[in-house]
């Protein structure tokens, strides 16, 4: 929270006169003296209104019920003028002096324990305001910004499973919070192992007006959280919205389709994008696009895909492939070309494929394969 928006909490609802409860009754002059010393407050000459505030106080102190109450009021008005000056620690002070006194009511002393547990986190003094606030919560419920204020302090603290707890509450009476809150709700999620949490945060009001780098942080978070189909989703998404748009960006939504088990829509992808020439046309990439094809189970063009890649790089691994789905998939032909250019080209058990390949028939006659496995999945 910022200085400014401490010193508007600390002067909200602050009225020079008989308060709604009974207390000590003030004389005349002193009434003056503090609503004269507010006005200077609010024309902006803090420095005077701190020093004479604080000089009352401590004429005060020690005198009866209504000094004591003057007293307390001219501590809540030293406080507000440290806290305009940015001087939040001595601020917090003043305010525990202040609501320490013996005539001060507990409805209003718990007012001024809020507003001091704000000055002591703003103050970097985050134990003792999460302690003060602490305190304040057993007795209010607290709406949102004092449970974000809470989850704030704990997180400071590094005590993240409390802070998950507390963005929870806060999440429940705030619908909509703002980007730096939610921010704070996605590191406190992730870093107390709530993974689903944080990503539920970050996902839900991503559109097209949002930055490329927060779908890139969702996809990537659900990543971490082993979610690779929601990862791919998220990256189809924002690819269909135009935000993720690039030519990294359509390899990598490529990848995680494979890695979020929908092949098929790899395949299709990659496909057009070398097409479209929106991605080089290189082996690299046609390798891909050929494994993308057989995890998809799609035969023809799987096998199509390989020996194109075969007849591109002239790799006998890429040849072994081939020949290896050939055979698992009865193209006993291909194979066998396959194998031969494969074993041409210093392919590692190469023979004992075509060994395979020689009995293969008699085998898929048993409904089997010669080796008792499927083939297809030999690398």
């Amino acid at each position: 929270m910022t200085v400014c928006r401490l010193v508007a909490t600390l002067l909200l609802g602050m009225v020079i006169g008989m308060p709604s409860w009974a207390a000590p009754a003030l004389p005349g002059d002193i009434i003056a003296d503090l609503q004269a010393l507010e006005h200077r407050l609010d024309e902006g000459d803090v420095e005077t209104v701190s020093e004479r505030a604080r000089s009352q106080a401590g004429r005060l102190a020690g005198g009866n019920a209504a000094d004591r109450w003057a007293r307390a009021l001219y501590l809540q008005l030293a406080a507000s003028a440290e806290a305009r000056a940015g001087r939040p620690n001595t601020a917090a002070e003043l305010l525990r002096e202040a609501r320490a006194s013996d005539v001060v009511e507990a409805q209003q002393a718990d007012r001024w324990l809020r507003q001091e547990a704000n000055l002591r986190l703003a103050a970097d003094e985050a134990e003792a305001g999460v302690e003060l606030l602490g305190d304040w919560f057993e007795r209010h419920a607290g709406n949102a910004d004092d449970r974000w204020q809470m989850a704030r302090g704990l997180a400071e603290l590094e005590r993240w499973s409390a802070a998950a707890d507390w963005v929870e509450r806060a999440l429940e009476v705030d619908e909509s919070p703002d980007d730096a809150l939610r921010r704070l709700a996605v590191v406190v999620y992730q870093r107390a192992g709530h993974g689903e949490r944080a990503l539920d945060v970050l996902a839900e009001d991503l559109d097209a007006d949002s930055d490329a780098s927060e779908w890139r942080q969702a996809a990537g978070l659900a990543q971490q959280i082993d979610a690779h189909g929601q990862a791919a989703a998220l990256w189809e998404a924002g690819w269909r919205l135009g935000v993720l748009d690039g030519r990294d960006d359509r390899l990598m939504l490529v990848k995680l389709h494979l890695a979020g088990g929908t092949p098929a829509r790899a395949a299709e992808h990659l496909s057009t994008a070398l097409d479209e020439e929106a991605l080089p046309d290189t082996v690299e990439h046609r390798r891909l696009l050929a494994s993308a094809w057989e995890r998809a189970r799609h035969r023809e063009r799987a096998l199509e895909a390989w020996q194109d890649v075969a007849e591109r790089s002239d790799a006998g691994d890429d040849w072994l492939r081939l020949g290896q789905l050939a055979l698992g998939w009865g193209r006993d032909e291909l194979a066998r070309q396959a194998l031969s250019e494969a074993d041409a080209r210093g392919a590692e058990k190469v023979e004992s494929w075509l060994a395979v390949l020689e009995t293969a028939a008699d085998e898929r006659s048993l409904g089997r394969d010669a080796t008792g496995q499927d083939l297809t999945q030999v690398h």
